[in-house]
């Protein structure tokens, strides 16, 4: 009898590590501290040092993340901020939330990250800030970037929410540019049973604004030195991604032997498979597969069991939350394009090398 294959499946997470999880869960319930509190200064501390960066600090969720990192950089109404067209409508969320101007550039046909060699031609006397997307967790091209921002005093401002743990050029993720966003989400490689997410940052003077802008605008209690919101990182899920990164390297490394089985068994499939450049080290948060015949194929592969999803059916440019830019689908056609081809296969840390083989043979 065939098996149905779930395109992820966060339960078996959860048991996996159900005894760390819950013993965990039980500290904070019995600490009496429900805000803030050792388990997260724990974490920040654990995350910035794994990410190689001098500072974390704590949000609410990874939209919280990149807008007040946009904001502790000073970025608002009237700045142009130039994102992936190629993107999860957050990352034009994140800038129109600020009042900045969106700024979009075509990706990569290769990676389908954002194309540093387009970017120059998108830089305005408005621009003030550039946010790249390390996509299905494969790092952007971040050397050309980092070169254009400081030849132009230009903020970069990463959106790492697929990215826990990847490496571009041997480095970890977590401080290359001004600001590093990331998602805890729990579909995510490192995610937590809710909404949640943090900003890291070599950079002292970002860290603490992000700080007091996601605490009312506040430092000391009753003293609000500017707007604010309230966006803090639970302790609940603060203390369960402490548990979940101890294992982060050993669940990454079981998508990579994934990934690797996928591109060995499907190469001859005629689907399009990632390409990862010499420098990258990508994380496999997704696995995504591009074919002209796109729906054709999920329905064949539901009809075999197999589940699978869509990132993204309809890029940012062409949703309705976007349509006052008036932006023809043909503005971005390289997003256009990829929107009505990519197709994400199951991948996790616990999806069985059987499940693997079903889907492969699906594919064959």
């Amino acid at each position: 009898m065939m098996s149905t294959i779930n395109f992820l499946d966060l339960h078996a997470g959860y048991a996996e590590l159900r005894p760390e999880i819950e013993s965990a869960i039980y500290r904070v319930f019995n600490s009496g501290r429900y805000v803030g509190g050792d388990e997260v200064a724990a974490f920040e501390a654990e995350w910035a040092s794994y990410c190689g960066a001098a500072h974390c600090v704590g949000t609410g969720n990874g939209l919280d993340a990149l807008i007040l990192a946009l904001r502790a950089c000073d970025i608002g109404p009237g700045d142009g901020v130039i994102v992936p067209s190629n993107t999860y409508i957050a990352t034009w969320l994140a800038v129109s939330a600020v009042g900045a101007i969106i700024q979009p550039v075509e990706p990569d046909p290769v990676t389908y990250n954002i194309d540093p060699s387009r970017i120059g031609a998108a830089i305005t006397p408005e621009t003030r800030a550039i946010m790249p997307v390390h996509l299905y967790g494969q790092p952007a091209d971040l050397d050309p970037i980092l070169a254009l921002a400081r030849a132009h005093d230009l903020r970069v401002i990463e959106d790492a929410a697929q990215a826990h743990g990847a490496r571009y050029k041997g480095r970890r993720i977590g401080a290359h540019g001004d600001a590093v966003c990331w998602s805890f989400y729990p579909g995510k490689n490192l995610g937590a049973m809710g909404d949640a997410g943090a900003v890291t940052t070599n950079d002292p003077e970002i860290a603490a604004r992000v700080r007091r802008l996601g605490n009312y605008g506040s430092d000391r209690k009753y003293v609000n030195v500017e707007r604010g919101v309230n966006s803090r990182l639970d302790p609940l899920q603060a203390t369960i991604l402490r548990v979940k990164l101890a294992h982060l390297d050993e669940w990454t490394e079981r998508r990579r032997l994934l990934a690797s089985a996928y591109m060995d068994s499907l190469a001859d499939t005629g689907l399009t498979l990632p390409q990862v450049p010499e420098w990258a080290e990508p994380v496999w948060h997704l696995y995504v597969v591009r074919s002209s015949e796109r729906d054709a194929l999920q329905g064949c592969l539901a009809g075999a069991g197999v589940g699978t999803l869509i990132h993204y059916p309809i890029p940012p440019h062409m949703q309705e939350a976007y349509a006052d830019l008036h932006l023809a689908p043909d503005a971005f056609p390289l997003a256009q394009q990829l929107a009505g081809e990519v197709l994400s296969l199951p991948m996790g840390p616990h999806l069985s090398p059987e499940a693997a083989q079903q889907v492969q043979k699906a594919l064959a």
